[in-house]
């Protein structure tokens, strides 16, 4: 994988092969960081990556200006290793080793953007699950939004607070927003 965009672009990095991640390809990435780029200014944001495998959206958002980032993956080895390439590349990354669900039923934190990459396999109610404690918990700031990337065999549309989706390859990324902002 490479950094596509800001101080560190072009720089490759490379995850070990036994952990358990599926990266967002590097054309899926650089066209939602364009989308996002018409909404945001980066170095003004809080994001946080859920199912965080590697770090590569993490990474992403740090190198184009981003401090408060926090990064959460079940995975000892994923957060393993986001915590060495943050410090290895001076991000400002919090890698937390914690089940996503249980991570959003107690966090009080509320950001920007949200970024989540579950294991394909999810069934219908785990994917459900995410946008729930998102907004139950009053976790998405005022003009924020939730991106759930997924493959093009799930379906969301339906999930409330859906605003569009966009399909890049065998990926989607659904996007979903304050009821209110619809």
């Amino acid at each position: 994988m490479r950094i596509i965009s800001g101080k560190y672009k072009g720089r490759r990095i490379t995850a070990p092969k036994n952990l358990p991640i599926r990266p967002t390809t590097d054309l899926a990435k650089e066209s939602l960081f364009n989308i996002l780029n018409n909404f945001y200014h980066f170095d003004e944001l809080k994001v946080l990556d859920l199912f965080s495998g590697s770090g590569n959206i993490s990474y992403e958002f740090a190198s184009r200006g981003s401090e408060d980032i926090t990064s959460v993956d079940t995975d000892f080895g994923c957060v393993r290793f986001i915590k060495q390439t943050s410090d290895a590349f001076d991000f400002s990354i919090n890698a937390i080793k914690s089940d996503v669900f249980s991570f959003l039923e107690k966090t009080k934190s509320e950001y920007d953007v949200i970024f989540a990459d579950p294991p394909y396999g999810f069934t219908q109610e785990q994917f459900e699950k995410i946008p729930k404690l998102i907004f139950e918990n009053a976790l998405l700031a005022e003009d924020g939004m939730l991106i759930i990337e997924h493959s093009t065999h799930t379906h969301i549309e339906d999930i409330e607070c859906f605003s569009h989706s966009k399909k890049y390859g065998s990926s989607v990324f659904s996007f979903f927003i304050k009821e209110e902002e619809l």
